[in-house]
């Protein structure tokens, strides 16, 4: 049986170290940097290998042959057996950040970090084409992202297991990248007004208490399972196996903490794969104590 071969590639600073780590994580045979020349003698030995069942490598501009011969390259390996691509991106100014945090130079021969970001998306359009998965990493730290890849790399049970993230977020600090479905609840009461809860969260027992006895905070969280309920069995049906949800409040702290939390275990006992996200948690935690 032909060696399962993942190639994460992308624009340099998005992540593709961090990535390749979760693949090490979930027992993939990992190899970063791997000269393009040397991808179809690796796959073959990999084949070869009685103890190597899955692989993952980076290629990317560091590699200087990689733009050219990539496309024939990936073509070759697509007609022999299970090969993805996996690409990351991230904002030019996410990107220029984390050069700036890191003091490291981009690969290519260019002073200016902006310029080279530019070039390299320009050089690397084609083959982000070729990707069957493509990751904004923008919003990612290190560990989130590895959670985003052992979630959709890992083996599953079922080859249509539907894996459900309910993510929290504050519109103040823009909509989430990459969502399926967008539910808006700042039409629900809401505990910042009310200076004893301020400080705290949609976590804590005294908000979760102060929605529920509002009559119409639980009838919104039934009325969005009950939607759940019936959406989710038709996208697996699809063949769908990832499913992102916003749960959109002002600032994220409260009203779409508590909902996400609710809808996530209802999700669960549903028999869904679901997990939660809290977005902006933190940074509205420093945005109180800034303004306290």
């Amino acid at each position: 049986m032909p060696v399962s071969v993942v190639i994460i590639t992308g624009v340099s600073g998005s992540g593709m170290s961090s990535a390749l780590k979760a693949f090490e994580d979930l027992h993939y045979f990992a190899i970063d940097n791997l000269p393009v020349q040397l991808i179809p003698i690796f796959v073959r030995l990999c084949d070869e290998s009685t103890e190597i069942e899955r692989t993952a490598f980076v290629v990317d501009v560091r590699s200087r042959e990689f733009l050219s011969l990539f496309p024939r390259i990936h073509h070759e390996l697509k007609e022999k057996g299970a090969v993805t691509v996996l690409f990351l991106e991230a904002d030019d100014e996410v990107l220029l950040r984390r050069y700036s945090e890191t003091r490291r130079p981009h690969p290519l021969p260019d002073q200016d970090v902006r310029h080279a970001l530019r070039q390299e998306r320009e050089l690397l359009s084609d083959i982000r084409q070729l990707a069957d998965h493509v990751i904004d990493t923008s919003e990612h730290t290190v560990h989130t992202l590895r959670d985003v890849i052992k979630d959709r790399f890992a083996e599953r049970g079922s080859a249509h297991e539907l894996n459900v993230t309910v993510s929290s977020f504050g519109f103040r600090h823009g909509s989430p990248r990459g969502l399926d479905m967008l539910f808006d609840v700042r039409f629900l009461p809401n505990p910042h007004f009310v200076p004893e809860l301020r400080p705290l969260t949609g976590r804590d027992a005294a908000v979760i208490e102060y929605l529920q006895n509002e009559s119409e905070v639980e009838e919104t969280i039934t009325r969005f399972a009950e939607l759940l309920g019936y959406l989710l069995p038709r996208f697996q049906r699809e063949g769908k196996s990832y499913l992102t949800i916003g749960m959109g409040c002002t600032g994220g702290r409260h009203r779409s903490v508590m909902v996400a939390e609710s809808l996530n275990s209802r999700l669960n006992q549903l028999g869904y794969n679901s997990r939660v996200v809290h977005r902006d948690i933190d940074r509205e935690e420093q945005r109180y104590k800034s303004e306290a």
